[in-house]
């Protein structure tokens, strides 16, 4: 069986020390008052309860009135239940002093006395409820974005799987119609290839190997199909090993180079350059493409919108993306920063 540690957060390390330290000084405070006169009986019987039952006050403020009232019912109602919560508590010390012995003849003296330890609890646990209130109000709303997040990259992982099953499978078809001895070597790329999209891009992050021996299987699936009528150029420079990289992020730009650079093109031509360099990994990807039968830039297709926005949640500050176009060259030049 697993047990998982708990986890102190920063919030909760706040709270616990902030709780320590005023109501240590707090608790202490009555027994500095001891002398002669005021034996310490008296300070444990009488002064000390009473100074200790303001914690009462403490946490029906923090954790009812601004917890759950002031949250659901406004800020009148909190003001009014506070000055009730006030006025409860100043009602009670007069008459628990009065009972007890320890309250004052003067009456200025006592309401002054009663008063200003009531408003110095009220005024500590507004302050520190409000803090913690907002605190919590922030972690929930990160909490919210993350996970806002997490879904909108799950759908966009789940457009791109049917999109390259729908080009891979497209293959196997035209090499069953030629009748061509690869169909078999390429239908055992695609299921390598499927292996790969079904069980490692469930992952936030997969080893970078594993990512470019996908696409590597990619680009061998395609030399197959298209043989001698596309030239194909892979080249693979920089060390690869404990480096992460977000699953099924780079094949899109292979798959629209593919899909715009072959067909109704003058000597396709298909070139892609990977270099790692520490953990900055360098991507180009070039095609030839026909501007007169392929709007390359209005017909990009799901894989590279997917993927710019994919770049935008996870590689907020450490991406850059150029596409430029050149009379018949499409060019891609993907830059991040790899994580260990």
């Amino acid at each position: 069986m697993n047990y998982s540690k708990p986890v102190v957060t920063t919030t909760l390390l706040f709270k616990i020390l902030f709780l320590m330290v005023f109501w240590g000084m707090w608790l202490v405070f009555p027994f500095l008052m001891f002398s002669e006169k005021n034996g310490m009986q008296w300070v444990l019987y009488k002064a000390f309860p009473i100074n200790a039952s303001l914690i009462i006050l403490f946490f029906i403020n923090t954790e009812i009135l601004i917890g759950k009232l002031l949250v659901k019912k406004g800020i009148a109602y909190y003001v009014m239940s506070l000055l009730t919560l006030i006025v409860i508590f100043f009602i009670s010390h007069v008459f628990i002093k009065r009972l007890v012995g320890i309250g004052s003849n003067e009456l200025e003296k006592e309401i002054m006395r009663t008063f200003f330890p009531i408003m110095t609890v009220t005024a500590v646990s507004t302050g520190y409820g409000l803090v913690t209130y907002l605190i919590k109000q922030q972690k929930l709303n990160e909490e919210e974005n993350q996970q806002r997040k997490q879904s909108e990259l799950a759908f966009l992982r789940s457009q791109i799987s049917p999109h390259f099953i729908f080009n891979a499978l497209n293959s196997i078809v035209y090499l069953i119609r030629t009748k061509s001895p690869n169909a078999e070597d390429v239908t055992i790329k695609l299921s390598e290839i499927m292996q790969h999209m079904l069980y490692n891009s469930r992952d936030k992050m997969v080893m970078l190997d594993k990512e470019l021996n996908y696409l590597d299987n990619y680009i061998e699936l395609q030399k197959i199909r298209f043989g001698e009528d596309v030239v194909i150029e892979y080249t693979l420079n920089g060390d690869t090993n404990m480096k992460l990289i977000e699953p099924m992020l780079i094949i899109p730009f292979v798959e629209n180079a593919f899909k715009h650079g072959t067909g109704a093109v003058l000597k396709p031509f298909i070139d892609v350059k990977i270099k790692i360099d520490g953990f900055d990994f360098t991507m180009l990807v070039r095609n030839k493409f026909n501007p007169e039968e392929d709007n390359v830039s209005g017909n990009s297709g799901i894989g590279l919108e997917n993927v710019r926005r994919r770049l935008e949640i996870l590689y907020p500050e450490t991406h850059s993306l150029e596409i430029t176009t050149n009379e018949d060259w499409y060019q891609t030049t993907l830059k991040l920063k790899l994580h260990q």
